[in-house]
Parts: C-alpha cells; structure tokens; sequence
C-alpha cells in the first residue's frame, strides 16, 4: 500500500512542473464541421480572442465528419496533457453517441471546461404564409394530420428534436423534411416545397429583415432580442426549449492547473467585444457555463434527448 502512494506522489511530481510551464509549444483547438461553417467561425473568433494567452500557438485543425463526433472522439481518447482540445455543439455530445458507436457516450467521459455561445432554433414560414401565427399553424396541424411538411437540417439534429418535442407536446403529427444544412432548406421553404422550417437565429435575420419569412414562435426559455414579437413556444403552452451550446472539451484526467488555465484563456477571450460583437450579429447568445455546471447541464440535454428519440423511435432498447 505504500508503495501504491509513493508512485502516486512521483507520477504528482512529474505532473506538477509540467503544468507549471504549460503551454510551452503550440496547442491545437479541433473544429468537427467543415470550414465557413458556425462551429468554425465561432473557432476562429475565438482563438483570435485568446491568442495572447498561447505565445507559441494556438492553431485551429478541422476534423469533420459524422455530426462533429470524429473530433470529439480524437479528443476524448487523446492524451489528458492540454495540448489539443475541441469546439463542439451539445448535440455532438448529447445526441450523436445515443445514435452510432463513437469513442465516448456520456458527459462522464470527457472533461467539458467551459461554455462559450448558445443558440436556439425557432419556427418560420414564408412571408406570405397563411398562418399569422403559431397558434393557428398548429390548429391547421390538427385538423390536417400529417399533411404539413416542415423542414429541419438534419435528422437527429437539435432543430429536429425541437420540432419532435413540439409535436409530442401540442398533440400535432406534420411530415419532417430532413436537410443537409440552410443551404438547402431555405431555398426549399422559400419555393414553397415545404410549409415551415425549423432553423437557427443567425439563419433566419436576413430573411425576416428582408420581408422573406417570418418567425411563428423561438423554441428557448424568453423571447430572443431579434425577433421580440416572436413569443416562446412555452409561453403559448408548449414547454419546448431544446438548444445548442458551444462548448469547449478536454480529455478526461487533465491537470487541475491546465485545465483551470485553459479555462481562464477561453472565458477572457469570450469577454472581448471582439468575440462578443462577432456573435451578436449572428443572433448568438455569449453564454458563459463553468465546468461544473456545463456538465450537469449536458447531462440534463443528454436524458431529455433520449426521451425523444426513444419515443420516435430512433432510440430502439
């Protein structure tokens, strides 16, 4: 038993001064999606924020592919040293490892150390739609059961969740349209292929702003800044708020002191108007969440999604 403790202390030893000279090379920040991307542009306003704090440093590698979990899952099996972290959207997280064998599953297995940004999907429709509001779309819902088509950017992805948990919840049945991203759904509500579009702030502004489409109900806890008429889905009786965060995840076993630096350089560089500004014409929230609580919010994010995918189905045992 003693001897258990010894080697401890020396492997301590062995730690300590490493982190006390952390960072001493360039370290790397993971992005899973492609470049031009939001999860590369917030990557990027990011690392320029924090910069100062990696004089050898800090340099942003792309990892896509399989809804962001490759670079997670790089992460996640990585060495526990500082050296190379991943930006990532919750649903990387709390979604994609209840669908397909990655190399984690729970928040349990990876260090989450700080929240930076979050958005939460709305619904809209065509300008000229004929429904003024959201109750009155889900009342057509009703009376014409799974005749409606609305569009998402993908399966499984928050935005379908949102329209899942909607559905459930005001007892509504309409035919969901998957997407590969706005690209393709915006042309597709705007020709009038389908009738609703769940979809993301930043997306949506230049469409409201230019008289193009128009935001039936913003499925988050209060009504965004930039749509202010748009009520909530709970306000309206629905209690569906299902949004993304970004966060940023180390290897599980990283030293206290690394982790709390790594910590500090993010939470400055999210506190600099150049960040902030960058988001807020995006219709992103700065959202800052320490260690402790991102992890119990993941958790949270993590049970309320596999209730939904369970009862769609997508979720078989």
């Amino acid at each position: 038993m003693a001897r258990i403790a010894l080697i401890g202390v020396w492997l301590l030893s062995l730690a300590l001064p490493a982190a006390a000279q952390y960072p001493d090379r360039p370290v790397t920040m993971l992005s899973g999606y492609p470049p031009g991307g939001m999860v590369d542009i917030v990557a990027r306003t990011l690392a320029e924020s924090m910069k100062k704090r990696f004089p050898k440093g800090l340099v942003i590698v792309t990892r896509s592919g399989a809804a962001g979990t490759v670079a997670v899952g790089e992460v996640a099996r990585g060495q526990p040293d500082g050296y190379t972290f991943v930006l990532t959207p919750s649903s990387a997280l709390a979604i994609a490892p209840q669908l397909n064998a990655v190399a984690y599953k729970t928040p349990d297995d990876y260090d989450p150390f700080i929240n930076l940004v979050s958005y939460f999907p709305m619904l809209v429709v065509r300008q000229e739609a004929q429904w003024k509001n959201a109750q009155e779309f889900v009342t057509d819902a009703k009376a014409n059961v799974g005749k409606l088509r609305v569009g998402s950017p993908g399966e499984g992805t928050s935005s379908h969740l949102n329209l899942e948990d909607l559905m459930g919840r005001a007892g509504i049945k309409v035919i969901h349209v998957p997407y590969q991203g706005w690209g393709h759904s915006s042309p597709a509500l705007l020709g009038g292929h389908i009738d609703a579009l769940v979809a993301q702030p930043g997306e949506v502004k230049p469409q409201v702003d230019g008289k193009r489409m128009r935001v039936l109900m913003v499925f988050q806890e209060k009504r965004h800044p930039l749509f202010p008429d748009a009520p909530t889905a709970k306000e309206l009786g629905w209690d569906v708020a299902n949004g993304v965060l970004f966060l940023l995840v180390a290897p599980k076993g990283l030293p206290a002191p690394v982790l709390q630096y790594l910590h500090d350089a993010a939470r400055e560089g999210i506190s600099q108007p150049l960040f902030a500004d960058a988001m807020a014409t995006r219709g992103i929230d700065v959202d800052y969440r320490p260690g402790d609580q991102l992890r119990a919010d993941l958790w949270k994010e993590y049970k309320l999604n596999s209730e939904i995918l369970r009862r769609i189905g997508m979720i078989k045992q």
